[in-house]
């Protein structure tokens, strides 16, 4: 299993390919399996590297006690040191777009370009966003409730809370889809559920107004409408960011209509850097 030290930690990771770099980064209790349909596709032409973050998949519980967004913006980097790569066009899907953010402002001479694919820029943009914050589902209440369920039972209540919170569209009710999804939650650790959760709680709007690599954001039309408002306010905050809306496509965007993506993605990299 390849693996590689990553700021105290050995992550799983894959490569093949060769040229400019592009690596996917999964969405929070994912793993890198979510990018199987862009793994095939832009082997070609490009250097591809996927990996499993911290407390996640293959990657795995850690010794930390406590992660923040920025432990996986640094695990990010070290993973680059590791594979010799100086700059990266990085695409994160969901929570993993929210760690390109975070590393574009932290190091921002390495983020060659962003795609951002239904990704969010903070845990309370809008008033709702921060009833459910700080009123409805607090920290506490999240840590007490994993804590209490544990593993199998707390990955029925989130996709309970998920339903209801972002709408029952919000993964497409796709068979292969959730149940991809439910395998990636069932292996990750209680303890780390918990460090996970609480990085996520803690991420607050980065200054989206410094990064000034071009950056492609994508979202389902079926999304729910908090991610397509915090699409917007990306394309808003970064200079000259593009945006692009999947038809038939909601939060998996890339595995429920991959061709689309891809496109999408193909075009804009073809922009940067022709095959």
């Amino acid at each position: 299993m390849p693996v590689i030290l990553c700021n105290g930690l050995e992550h799983y990771y894959e490569q093949r390919g060769h040229g400019p770099a592009v690596i996917f980064i999964h969405g929070a209790f994912g793993d890198c399996r979510l990018w199987q349909p862009q793994w095939e596709h832009f082997a070609s032409g490009y250097r591809l590297i996927r990996y499993d973050l911290r407390g996640h998949g293959k990657t795995g519980a850690s010794q930390q006690t406590q992660y923040r967004m920025e432990t996986y913006a640094d695990d990010l980097a070290a993973l680059m040191d590791g594979l010799g790569i100086e700059s990266a066009v990085l695409c994160g899907l969901s929570w993993g777009g929210s760690i390109a953010q975070v590393f574009a402002v932290r190091y921002p001479q390495r983020a060659r370009a962003l795609i951002l694919a239904g990704a969010t820029v903070s845990m309370s943009l809008t008033w709702n966003e921060k009833l459910l914050r700080y009123v409805l589902v607090p920290r506490r209440l999240m840590l007490w409730t994993i804590r209490s369920l544990g593993v199998e039972h707390f990955v029925r209540f989130s996709f309970w809370l998920a339903g209801l919170t972002l709408g029952r569209g919000w993964l497409h009710g796709e068979p292969r889809t959730l149940h991809l999804m439910r395998d990636c939650m069932l292996q990750i650790e209680a303890k780390e559920y918990e460090k996970i959760w609480d990085a996520i709680y803690h991420f607050d709007l980065q200054p989206l107004e410094t990064i000034r690599c071009p950056t492609l954001v994508v979202v389902g039309e079926g999304d729910a409408r908090m991610v397509r408002r915090h699409a917007e306010e990306i394309v808003k905050r970064v200079p000259g960011a593009q945006r692009r809306l999947l038809p038939a496509a909601s939060h998996a965007l890339t595995l429920e209509q991959p061709q689309a993506f891809n496109q999408a993605v193909d075009e804009f990299l073809a922009s940067l850097m022709p095959r």
